[in-house]
C-alpha cells in the first residue's frame, strides 16, 4: 500500500497493491493494521473501527455532497470505487483549520483502484463520470439523520473546480444546502 499526502495534511490517498496474473487480480481493499501503522508514521490521530459500509449506484452527472455528520455522530470515511468512475473531494470543515474551506479532489475510478481517507471535519462529495458508477464507502460512525448536515455543491466560497459534464443530477436536498457562511 502507498499513502499519498494531499494539499490537505489530513486526506490521504491510498494506491493499495495489487497483484496481477493471468487470471485476473487481487488486492487488499482494506487491512486495519496496515492503515493504521501508515496514519502512525504520518503523525495523523487513528480513526475509531470502521461501523459501517455503504454503497451507491450513480449513472453520469449524479452529484451526491456535499455531505458530513456533527458530533457525537461524525464520521470518517474510506471512499472507492469498484465500477465506473468519480471525481471525489473532501472540503475541511474545521473552523480553526489553517486549511478551513479548502479542498481537495481526486479522481477515484475502478482502473487504478485509488482510494481516499476524509477523516471526521470534513464534507464529502462526488460527481459520476460514467454509468453504472458503484462507490463504496467504511465508515467510523453509524448513520444519525438528526446529525445529518451538507453544503451547497457549488459554494462560490468553497470554489471546487467540478468536471465540466454539461448538466449534472442533484437531488433536491443537496440542491438546497446551506452555503458555507452557515458554518
Amino acid at each position: 500500500m502507498k499513502i499519498i499526502r494531499t494539499v490537505i495534511p489530513d486526506i490521504l490517498i491510498i494506491e493499495p497493491t495489487v497483484f496481477h496474473d493471468e487470471r485476473g487480480w487481487f488486492m487488499e481493499s482494506f487491512n486495519e493494521e496496515r492503515f493504521n501503522h501508515e496514519l502512525t508514521l504520518l503523525g495523523l490521530p487513528l480513526p475509531g473501527p470502521f461501523v459501517q459500509d455503504n454503497h451507491s449506484s450513480s449513472e453520469r452527472g449524479v452529484l451526491r455532497g456535499l455531505h458530513y455528520q456533527i458530533q457525537p455522530h461524525a464520521q470518517g470515511k474510506l471512499v472507492r470505487v469498484v465500477t465506473g468512475s468519480v471525481f471525489d473531494v473532501a472540503v475541511d470543515i474545521r473552523k480553526n483549520s489553517p486549511t478551513y474551506l479548502k479542498w481537495v479532489g481526486v479522481n477515484l475510478t475502478s482502473a487504478n483502484k485509488k482510494m481516499l481517507w476524509i477523516p471526521e471535519g470534513f464534507a464529502h462529495g462526488f460527481v459520476a463520470l460514467e454509468d453504472d458508477t458503484q462507490f463504496l464507502y467504511k465508515t467510523t460512525g453509524y448513520y444519525n439523520k438528526s446529525a445529518e448536515r451538507s453544503l451547497l455543491w457549488c459554494d462560490k466560497t468553497i470554489g471546487i473546480q467540478w468536471p465540466d459534464l454539461g448538466r449534472v443530477n442533484v437531488s433536491e436536498k443537496d440542491m438546497h444546502a446551506p452555503v458555507s457562511s452557515s458554518l
